[in-house]
């Protein structure tokens, strides 16, 4: 088994995983990819690419797929979660690990991410890091290897064993901030969150599933969830009344112009602070709860 293994979770990523998995194997880093029931071919492609593929017989989500992809890829020191519609560049995946050789307090490792515009993705906060000393986020770019309070779970590599003690990804959260309770229990845990600066990632944003009819509601209903799920988890106030308030008045407001997408969003987000505020589990709407 090689020393790091990337965990690929795909539904219906067609359109982004040959690049996704030629950076890969021009790494050499072995690539598992997990697919959630896509409907587009993306796990014969997988397989045709010469990923390893695990079938999940429905969507179970980001997290759960993640784990499931970690569990078992035996015997690897070390896991790369890295979505479809990110590209790494050559040298990436050995700076990393030769990052984790300087830094062995690391308990998460994060390549420099940069957009489809040319901005590099740095998050200077956390929803779950109100302790830190950066309350109105002020932005400032790191200019080389930098411990930081949130690593996107679009690419971050992690100690195998430590990603497995601590449970992975929670299960109960199906999509959105999974990542930011992660690396929350990864620092509760006294590891360090670490910016690889000469790791280079370039991230689609956004474009891991191909758009279809009634995605963005489905998104924006679990990010509320989401939201108001890790928000009680840690203690902190409950943002589900605000969410709900905000994002129905401009669902009404949307109705008027007539756009599907706004309508969507709105709609989707004010749907699923309600749920949250009425204790359902999120992922008793993809019909996993059981």
């Amino acid at each position: 088994m090689p020393r790091l293994v990337a965990i690929v979770v795909a539904h219906d990523s067609a359109g982004v995983l040959p690049a996704c998995l030629t950076g890969l194997a021009q790494a050499h880093v072995p690539a598992l990819v997990v697919d959630n029931a896509s409907r587009d071919g993306s796990a014969d492609l997988a397989e045709a690419h010469g990923a390893r593929v695990i079938r999940m017989a429905r969507n179970e989500g980001y997290g759960r797929a993640n784990n499931a992809g970690v569990r078992s890829a035996r015997g690897a020191e070390f896991v790369l979660i890295v979505n479809p519609d990110v590209i790494l560049e050559a040298g990436a995946a050995d700076a990393l690990l030769a990052a984790a050789g300087r830094y062995p307090e690391a308990g998460l490792l994060a390549p420099r991410l940069v957009e489809p515009d040319g901005r590099v993705f740095f998050q200077p906060r956390s929803l779950l890091s109100p302790y830190l000393q950066n309350p109105g986020g002020r932005l400032v770019l790191p200019e080389g290897d930098a411990c930081a309070p949130f690593l996107s779970g679009a690419c971050l590599m992690a100690p195998r064993d430590l990603y497995l003690s601590l449970g992975g990804f929670d299960e109960e959260i199906f999509l959105f901030y999974e990542d930011d309770d992660l690396c929350r229990r990864v620092a509760d845990a006294g590891r360090a969150l670490v910016h690889v600066h000469g790791a280079l990632a370039r991230h689609g944003r956004g474009a891991s599933s191909a758009p279809a009819p009634g995605r963005i509601h489905r998104a924006r209903w679990h990010q509320a969830w989401s939201r108001a799920y890790v928000s009680r988890k840690y203690g902190l106030p409950n943002p589900a009344p605000g969410m709900l308030a905000v994002n129905g008045a401009k669902a009404l407001g949307a109705l008027a112009t007539l756009s599907r997408s706004r309508i969507e969003r709105y709609a989707g987000s004010a749907a699923g602070a309600l749920a949250a505020l009425r204790g359902r589990r999120g992922l008793a709407r993809e019909g996993l709860a059981s």
